[in-house]
């Protein structure tokens, strides 16, 4: 069974579509990045699975069935734009007031309990004008996660945050699938941060969905490429491109790609005069695989 299964999902403003016949499917237990330029309709298709909005046509099922079931709608926390806090009242006081809104029992030991998973156990008091960006985003997950909900859609948790802040993130998140089983639906900008904790990856452009894939599958396309630093990077890239297809200057590095012979790279630089003083292999990240995809699209 999958969490989130969408099929030829569309909605429109004043005639433009935000979403245009999406498909989308998200496993249980995964963490799914899902990522996408401004406007390409990231958030529409979440406040659309939250029920923030009614679509045109389509479907969206949950769990395996439809998003408006009310026994499948307790099921769903989020975390869209902002954690809707009242900012001259303390971290617990908010999140009670969340409990109580939704009905809970043991109110207490609820908040307790998300407090911990969000490393804010010691920080419940604190008004949350006062907290910190980064202690804002983690309140507005410990709200999503009362009622222990089994999909948890966040909307760009972890932009605007610091080295330290978006570490924590990495943490709770991998924590909230590994140790209490939920499913993660995550938007960002920062792909280098998604790539160390996204299980799954859906891009979207313009409302369509361009390619859906586990990170196993990222891994094995990403293309392999040497990257080589010389004393002389012009003249030493006019003589690979004698012998290799696609060789390529960033940084004040050469890559050289498809290519996993080192030692020829090398030896075949030194015959012609270049002496290699640094040698490394690597695979593109999911940036740059995100950014080689949108080329091919726009057909650069």
């Amino acid at each position: 069974m999958n969490a989130i299964e969408i099929r030829n999902l569309s909605k429109s403003f004043r005639g433009m579509y935000a979403l245009d016949h999406l498909n989308m499917t998200v496993p249980v237990g995964a963490i799914y990045g899902f990522i996408g330029e401004n406007g390409s309709g990231k958030s529409t298709t979440e406040k659309l699975i939250c029920g923030h909005l009614v679509p045109d046509e389509g479907e969206i099922k949950l769990f395996g069935k439809d998003y408006t079931d009310a026994g499948v709608r307790v099921r769903v926390g989020a975390l869209i734009e902002n954690a809707g806090c009242f900012p001259n009242s303390s971290v617990w006081d908010n999140l009670m007031m969340q409990a109580i809104n939704l009905g809970l029992k043991n109110r207490a030991e609820e908040i307790e309990r998300v407090l911990k998973i969000v490393r804010m156990e010691d920080s419940a008091r604190i008004k949350f004008k006062s907290c910190s960006l980064g202690m804002k985003q983690r309140v507005g997950i410990a709200m999503a996660l009362l009622g222990e909900p089994a999909l948890l859609i966040l909307d760009e948790p972890i932009n605007g945050l610091d080295t330290d802040g978006m570490r924590i993130m990495r943490e709770i998140l991998v924590d909230i699938t590994q140790t209490y089983g939920c499913t993660v639906l995550i938007s960002s900008h920062i792909l280098g941060e998604l790539e160390k904790i996204a299980t799954h990856y859906g891009i979207i452009r313009q409302g369509r969905m361009v390619q859906e894939l586990s990170a196993k599958d990222m891994e094995s396309r990403a293309r392999v490429f040497t990257s080589i630093k010389t004393k002389a990077p012009k003249s030493a890239k006019l003589v690979l491109e004698a012998k290799y297809d696609n060789v390529q200057e960033e940084d004040g590095y050469l890559r050289v790609y498809d290519v996993d012979d080192t030692e020829g790279i090398v030896e075949y630089l030194y015959q012609n005069g270049h002496v290699v003083s640094e040698i490394k292999k690597n695979k593109i990240g999911l940036e740059e695989y995100y950014i080689e995809l949108m080329s091919k699209k726009e057909g650069k």
